[in-house]
């Protein structure tokens, strides 16, 4: 099921949308006309991507698609006639996928969704990896820390890393847990 929300405060660009995104296999279609009602909406039915224009009452499209993005991992298209250099520069800032311009040509609607949808996919998979990197060298900076207190003891580098190596296999302990251990025993 293939859920959509769309955003804009015109109606007759809302129906048209609609009946596209119902032919290119959306089951649930959320509408609303301004950007106030796109975020509630976001949040409580968490769309697989929304689709904003720019210029909305309450709310523009800009706050509300960082708002979306700061609690979602959801894809956002900006539908809009203003495509002037600051306000690309706000939809980049604001993490948007993709661009349509008005009048949108029905073509253009779903090359933008499958490269809103791999866009996403990418930078989600790109922040895994940041996090597994991170955790990664925080593990390292604990190991080589345990290494340190070992070889302060007498141990040579090797000795220190062959016994960590060791304490991990025997206890069935990644060498981060037996690092923080060893830490631990010697504050």
């Amino acid at each position: 099921m293939k859920k959509v929300l769309i955003c804009d405060d015109e109606p007759i660009i809302r129906m048209s949308l609609k009946n596209k995104l119902k032919e290119l296999g959306f089951d649930e279609i959320l509408e609303a006309s301004d950007g106030e009602a796109a975020v509630t909406l976001a949040l409580q039915h968490v769309p697989d991507i929304a689709i904003l224009d720019i210029a909305m009452p309450k709310k523009d499209g800009v706050t509300a698609a960082r708002e979306i993005r700061k609690r979602l991992k959801v894809p956002i298209i900006f539908l809009t006639a203003a495509y002037d250099p600051e306000t690309v520069k706000k939809a980049k800032e604001a993490g948007i996928a993709a661009f349509l311009t008005k009048p949108m040509r029905e073509q253009d609607l779903w090359p933008a969704i499958e490269l809103a949808f791999a866009h996403s996919e990418e930078v989600e998979q790109l922040k895994e990896q940041v996090e597994d990197l991170k955790e990664t060298l925080e593990s390292r900076k604990i190991v080589e820390k345990a290494k340190g207190a070992l070889m302060r003891q007498g141990m040579s580098e090797a000795e220190a890393f062959r016994k960590l190596q060791k304490l991990a296999m025997d206890k069935r302990k990644s060498m981060r847990q037996i690092a923080e251990a060893i830490l631990l025993t010697e504050s």
